[in-house]
């Protein structure tokens, strides 16, 4: 990205996250997995940036990246400013107070052993924000109100629940501590359309309630669209395009997120096939040379797209896209085939 929004309250500058498979010899970068190679991007007070793409480009890795969860090969998370790669232990248990996560499965990420009460309370227990027992059942009781459930849960246990459900939960534990940023990572697609509907409704009323910043992870346009006021769209571990929901679906500038587009329902026009992207995803430890997409591409010129890895560039007013042929007209063909 060209530049680096001084208003961000979470930022990546060049993050790279890097796996080395185990179990065999490997000799200089062959084998390495690139999961995340060279993302920046920022997110601001209030905002919601979706990161989308295929399965496999690199979207968990990149939330874990930032959480620390599996720290970055390289690069800077910048929190508020402060860099998390460059943190104590103690320090960065400080600032997850304030940067959680909502995860993907709400049936695995609930300890099944635990009572709600204990689940939700976990933050708090650990950052020693609440003194006695008492205290600790008035908060979680107030959490899981606010998130559409009663107090009464609290005694439950997780198999007790539906997915939804599940996921509410999820949703009280990651804000009982009062945080300023929620990571998302696909966190309606393990939930029926209904259930996806009720929880990303609920994410917005929190939003504008706490005035929450997201960073949303889905493989679904479909659901970004609904949540998101900005999109980076992700392939081989790279950010290909950057721009408001608007732009990004009113003109998108790379081939790569003109496919995805046409495979959400909504925008097939006469109620056509469902399409996808010719070709397979290219291994990620021997991805393509140049721009990493140069094979699955229509615009493919043969030459300076198999040797020149493209950056990311300006196209609009703060649209920008990582392509040599960008695409400027919003009626040129996706170059996608029919499933």
């Amino acid at each position: 990205m060209s530049d680096i929004d001084s208003d961000a309250v979470l930022e990546c500058r060049d993050l790279r996250k890097y796996y080395r498979p185990s179990g065999r010899k490997w000799r200089g970068d062959a084998g390495i997995v690139r999961a995340v190679d060279g993302v920046s991007l920022s997110v601001r007070r209030g905002e919601t940036l979706g990161i989308v793409g295929e399965s496999g480009c690199g979207k968990s890795s990149l939330a874990n990246a930032v959480l620390m969860l599996d720290p970055p090969t390289s690069g800077e998370v910048l929190f508020r400013g402060q860099d998390l790669t460059k943190v104590s232990d103690r320090e960065l248990r400080k600032v997850r107070r304030r940067l959680q996560v909502v995860f993907q499965d709400p049936y695995a990420s609930l300890n099944a052993r635990m009572t709600v009460e204990q689940i939700v309370a976990e933050p708090l227990v650990v950052h020693g924000e609440v003194r006695s027992r008492a205290e600790r059942a008035v908060r979680v009781g107030e959490a899981l109100e606010r998130v559409g459930l009663s107090s009464g849960d609290a005694a439950r246990h997780p198999f007790e629940f539906s997915g939804g459900q599940r996921q509410r939960i999820g949703i009280a534990r990651a804000l009982i501590s009062s945080p300023e940023v929620v990571i998302c990572d696909e966190p309606v697609s393990a939930l029926d359309v209904s259930v996806q509907a009720q929880v990303l409704n609920l994410l917005q009323d929190l939003q504008a309630e706490r005035n929450l910043s997201y960073l949303f992870i889905s493989h679904d346009l479909s659901v970004v669209s609904q949540l998101v006021d900005r999109v980076a769209v992700m392939y081989l571990g790279r950010i290909v395009e950057v721009g408001s929901v608007a732009e990004i679906f009113r003109e998108p500038k790379h081939p790569y997120t003109r496919a995805l587009l046409a495979a959400v329902p909504s925008r097939r026009r006469g109620g056509g096939s469902r399409t996808v992207l010719a070709g397979d995803v290219p291994n990620p430890a021997a991805p393509p040379s140049g721009c990493t997409f140069h094979p699955r591409c229509p615009l493919n010129d043969g030459v300076l797209c198999a040797e020149t890895a493209p950056e990311l560039r300006l196209l609009g007013d703060r649209q920008e896209a990582a392509c040599h042929h960008p695409l400027l007209d919003a009626a040129a063909p996706v170059g996608v085939r029919p499933h």
